[in-house]
């Protein structure tokens, strides 16, 4: 843990929070994730053993606690009340990163398994049929992980990498940076869909509803700022 050596609370928050990952594991559990297996399809480029430590280190600062889970094997993470009261500042920076740092990402940024995993865990799945459906997202450009099956049951769902062996309701095709440009509200689904940047294939019932149980990120409303404010000294 990086140490400042000032008693300015900024200084101590930072020294809890300014560690590689740590804020993103925060990001995570306020998500829902609870489990490493979670944790780790959240924050995919993450190693298991800086995971580990770094689970360890909010532990000890008192921001998340780690339990046992009732009758299963493993343990669960859940944040404690200092750790929910982050909810406001990682709101604050989902916001500023939308507005000031997004011009600094770089090929490495645009991660199709995080966008999967954000895309799986957002469905509305009561706008889908009853019963079982099966969607696979297919990312042409993409030499690895180009093919995503997302299995979903009532409320229940599945991402998977590999076929999971099920018949396809429904295909949603699109670049992936396209597909990300969408999700993040940089480019309109309506006009994706209209130049056939995003294509769907398959069962009427979850093609014609695509809008309504594919949301957008939780960040895509936040506006840009405009060229004037931009250029404002």
């Amino acid at each position: 843990m990086t140490k400042y050596g000032q008693f300015c609370p900024i200084a101590k928050s930072s020294e809890i929070l300014g560690d590689t990952w740590s804020i993103l594991i925060v990001r995570e559990l306020l998500l829902g994730s609870t489990r490493f297996s979670q944790l780790q399809k959240g924050l995919p480029k993450i190693s298991p053993t800086i995971l580990t430590k770094r689970l360890r280190e909010l532990e000890a600062s008192g921001v998340l606690m780690k339990r046992k889970q009732t009758g299963q094997k493993g343990h669960e993470y859940r944040l404690t009340p200092a750790g929910r009261e982050l909810s406001t500042v990682v709101e604050a920076l989902a916001v500023w990163g939308m507005r000031w740092a997004r011009d600094e990402m770089e090929p490495d940024d645009l991660d199709a398994t995080f966008l999967m995993f954000d895309i799986e865990r957002n469905l509305v799945t009561t706008e889908l049929p009853d019963g079982e459906n099966v969607i696979c997202f297919q990312f042409p450009d993409l030499d690895d992980f180009s093919k995503w099956w997302v299995i979903c049951e009532g409320s229940n769902t599945d991402l998977c990498y590999q076929d999971p062996g099920k018949d396809v309701d429904a295909y949603i095709t699109a670049n992936s940076v396209d597909m990300i440009k969408v999700w993040m509200g940089d480019l309109p689904l309506s006009a994706a869909l209209r130049e056939d940047r995003v294509t769907l294939l398959g069962e009427p019932l979850i093609c014609d509803r695509f809008r309504k149980w594919f949301p957008l990120s939780s960040a895509a409303p936040v506006p840009r700022p405009t060229d004037s404010v931009r250029m404002a000294v």
